[in-house]
């Protein structure tokens, strides 16, 4: 193959491939942007029931045509902890199947709608006023691009029908199916898109370059390689998240050993019910320059390609809808461990219970019970941090941050929810009472991540305080601490006997908080103490002393005085 010829095989690959994937984005973002924050409340509301996981899982990959989206959406609700692990495979199963829409749609002869998909779509994007027409606009946009790029990459592989090199290694891959599979896994690792890998198998089929048996050997590496998508997402996360994500790629790689296994019978099958010959040839070159993906010189078997696909991940799917638990299982096995932090979801309140305010204000009242001892550990962990620096435990405290913040606002919401139905009057100030304590819980919190940013900083900057600084700092802490721990315990007796204790601790905090800043004060004018560290100090005693505040604040709410 000259020169020429393989730079024009690089160049239109390259392009071709650019096109496909930036159509590929634009198509997606358009579709997500049209369904709005429908696709995640769908994903969010989901029962524990499989079938219902993996149908929603089929429909909201089909419209948003991008499984690797599907799935990193569902491994970030399960590391919220708004999803569970044994729902979150039911999703990925379905996610499988709705992916296949892709390669269906590449299987049709619209590639002649490229050009004017391209030109309308622009059209709609720059020039309309409406925002739903502009996204409408850029979901026709992104069709056009991608068939364009398709048909780019088509014409880009014309040369390699007249190397013999090539015909071998694709001979090779028809022969060695394993090799197909590592091929398609490996080439969709490095794209990060199995539709982009899909739509390059099918543009090399359709050009007569590969056999059935070769494309599909392929199609089922491109399952296994787009599981890699999920567990890069999944990295950092929560063990569920990683668990789903490993999940993925267990029911993807354990669906291609047995479809290895069964090769001669699933090619069958797949033949059987498509029209016309997969491996059937048209020897003119009157469609050489034809702008269509599925009509070249073997024109019926990118339908062949798109059923085997969508036939692998239907029959896969079957198989595993009733082992989801033994998946979960076998993923909670190897990846082992067990999570700290409480997960990003209510345990009590439950809209269902409404119509019952007895039993709703019970619920209410467990849950905020539930935030308070939370709020309390994040405070505990705080001054941990500021005593010894260990930044690993940031983690770990902005989790604990956003659970609070969910939990003030779910718990506000269902109090709402509830003081518009009949309530007694002793209802009516119990939710008034518990909306004051939530919000002040949920200042606690935020006052938690202020300490823990001043001690973060303090570490970054390499800043030291003086001995008795460090002493005065855990002092406050500890009192601080001792005053909340009281208050949750408070919470949980209903003592209503605790109005002079608190007025003591609030004092006792006061008090620290004016005498060690006037300490640091005397300390800087006579050189003890620096102004860098000193401006971090003072930071840290306003804020132990805001959160004696607060907790004061939720023993009033305790009494019924707010």
């Amino acid at each position: 193959m000259s020169a020429l010829l393989s730079q024009q095989l690089i160049f239109g690959l390259l392009g071709g491939l650019g096109l496909f994937l930036f159509g590929m984005k634009t198509m997606s973002e358009g579709l997500q942007k049209i369904a709005g924050d429908r696709m995640r409340k769908i994903l969010a509301a989901l029962t524990n029931n499989r079938i219902i996981g993996t149908l929603v899982g089929i429909s909201v990959t089909a419209i948003i045509q991008s499984s690797s989206a599907t799935t990193v959406m569902t491994v970030g609700f399960v590391n919220a902890g708004l999803m569970s692990l044994t729902q979150a495979i039911g999703v990925v199963l379905g996610a499988n199947i709705g992916t296949t829409v892709t390669a269906q749609l590449i299987a049709f002869k619209v590639t002649k709608y490229a050009l004017p998909a391209i030109g309308i779509g622009t059209a709609l994007k720059l020039f309309s006023k409406r925002k739903k027409y502009a996204y409408i606009g850029e979901i026709i946009l992104g069709f056009g691009i991608l068939f364009f790029g398709l048909t780019t990459m088509k014409e880009a592989f014309a040369p390699l029908k007249t190397s013999e090199e090539f015909r071998q290694l694709f001979l090779l891959v028809g022969d060695y199916k394993l090799l197909g599979v590592l091929i398609g896994a490996l080439l969709t690792v490095i794209v990060q898109s199995s539709s982009a890998t899909i739509g390059i198998t099918l543009a090399l089929a359709s050009s007569g370059l590969l056999s059935f048996e070769a494309s599909v050997a392929l199609i089922l590496g491109e399952n296994i390689g787009t599981t890699i998508t999920a567990n890069i997402a999944a990295i950092g996360t929560n063990l569920a998240a990683r668990r789903t994500a490993f999940a993925h790629f267990l029911f993807n790689s354990i669906g291609t050993l047995y479809m290895l296994l069964l090769f001669p019978l699933f090619l069958k099958f797949v033949s059987a019910i498509t029209p016309g010959d997969a491996d059937f040839v048209i020897r003119t070159q009157a469609q050489a320059n034809s702008f269509s993906a599925a009509i070249g010189d073997k024109p019926y078997i990118a339908r062949h390609i798109a059923n085997a696909h969508t036939l692998f991940n239907v029959i896969n799917t079957l198989i595993f809808l009733p082992l989801i638990g033994v998946l979960a299982k076998l993923s909670t096995i190897i990846i082992r461990g067990q999570d700290e932090v409480d997960s990003l979801q209510v345990k009590f309140i439950d809209n269902r219970v409404l119509n019952t305010p007895p039993i709703a204000i019970g619920q209410a009242r467990r849950e905020t019970e539930r935030m308070a001892k939370i709020t309390l550990k994040m405070l505990e962990k705080t001054t941990r941090f500021l005593e010894d620096g260990d930044v690993k435990k940031i983690n770990g405290l902005e989790k604990r941050e956003e659970l609070v913040d969910m939990l003030q606002k779910e718990i506000t919401d269902f109090l709402v929810k509830l003081s518009q139905h009949s309530i007694s009057t002793e209802t009516s100030e119990e939710i008034g009472s518990l909306m004051h304590m939530v919000n002040d819980l949920e200042r606690v919190g935020d006052h938690c991540e202020n300490l823990w940013q001043l001690g973060l900083r303090k570490v970054e900057e390499k800043v030291t305080f003086s001995e008795i600084g460090e002493n005065e700092i855990a002092t406050i802490g500890d009192k601080t601490k001792e005053f909340l721990r009281f208050i949750v315990e408070s919470i949980e007796t209903a003592d209503s006997s605790i109005a002079a204790k608190a007025i003591e601790y609030e004092d006792a905090i006061d008090d620290m908080e004016r005498t060690m800043r006037i300490n640091h004060i005397t300390r800087l004018n006579t050189g003890e103490c620096a102004v860098q560290p000193g401006l971090i100090f003072i930071d840290l005693l306003h804020n132990f002393e805001k959160i004696g505040d607060h907790a004061f604040n939720v023993s009033e709410a305790i009494l019924g005085e707010k």
